[in-house]
């Protein structure tokens, strides 16, 4: 392989990339903003700032939606590279490590006592990254034969979709107080737990079976077509029970029967672990 070789990138899925670090970006920015026009008037006023930190989530959640277009277009395609794979880590870490522990820290933990939200916030994003430096140093080792496609902790874009989700349900539980009042316990024992949880052993399916070749009865397309109508009727609400269900799954999938789990997760074929991270 010459220079010019090496220097060649799949183009589509790394534009999905591209898109995921754009939102995370600019999720960023937005929690800044909001920062600065709730302190505006000298004393901190969370009303002031409650739309850009919305459309911070809302750029998580788009994040999302990139970050699952990329893989799936990558391994449609043929076009896994190690270029892919460093490129989605440096983005993951922008939009489902940063952006959320900047929310977090600025917007909802920041009045907890001794510092202890920037501590929280910090440990997520430590975490966050630890667990992307794991994956990546696993996928460039030699496969064992039938080797599992499971994540082993919850996958990062998991963790920051339910923090995210659940931060805006709470926003709009507590839309007429100038603070989220003792919400903000819950919130902050919630992103400790999905720090932890991205670090543990606990083994999460991966989906990667699924993608735009994947074939489904008419009662799967109906379910998922369900699926999407609840979301959009119940913006708030859906988010957070859809990532919700992928946390708790992990937690009881040992207590499934195989069967049962492969039904769940469409697994109805061995295959290896893609080098696409998560």
């Amino acid at each position: 392989m010459n220079e010019d070789d090496e220097l060649k990138i799949p183009l589509l899925p790394n534009l999905m990339t591209a898109g995921n670090l754009c939102c995370g970006f600019l999720a960023v920015l937005s929690v800044f903003y909001g920062v600065m026009e709730a302190s505006k008037t000298g004393t901190y006023n969370f009303l002031e700032a409650k739309k850009y930190y919305e459309t911070a989530i809302l750029l998580i959640f788009g994040s999302c939606i990139f970050d699952l277009l990329d893989g799936r277009m990558a391994r449609l395609t043929g076009q896994d590279s190690p270029f892919g794979r460093e490129f989605d880590s440096l983005a993951d870490i922008v939009s489902f490590g940063m952006a959320p522990a900047m929310l977090m820290a600025k917007a909802v933990l920041f009045p907890l006592p001794n510092n202890v939200g920037w501590g929280i916030a910090l440990l997520y994003l430590l975490c966050g990254a630890m667990r992307l430096a794991r994956f990546n140093c696993l996928a460039v080792m030699p496969k064992k034969p039938g080797a599992s496609n499971d994540f082993t902790g919850i996958p990062i874009p998991m963790a920051a979709g339910f923090i995210a989700s659940l931060t805006i349900l709470i926003i709009n539980f507590e839309e007429n107080d100038k603070d989220l009042g003792a919400w903000k316990y819950l919130l902050a024992a919630a992103m400790f737990g999905i720090s932890l949880l991205m670090m543990s052993k606990v083994r999460y399916p991966s989906f990667k079976k699924i993608d735009f070749r994947t074939k489904g009865s008419i009662w799967t397309v109906l379910a998922i077509a369900l699926v999407i109508v609840l979301l959009v009727r119940f913006r708030y609400e859906g988010p957070v029970i859809l990532f919700g269900l992928y946390l708790v799954y992990g937690l009881v999938r040992p207590l499934i029967s195989k069967r049962l789990q492969k039904d769940i997760e469409w697994d109805d074929e061995d295959e290896t672990e893609t080098d696409k991270p998560s």
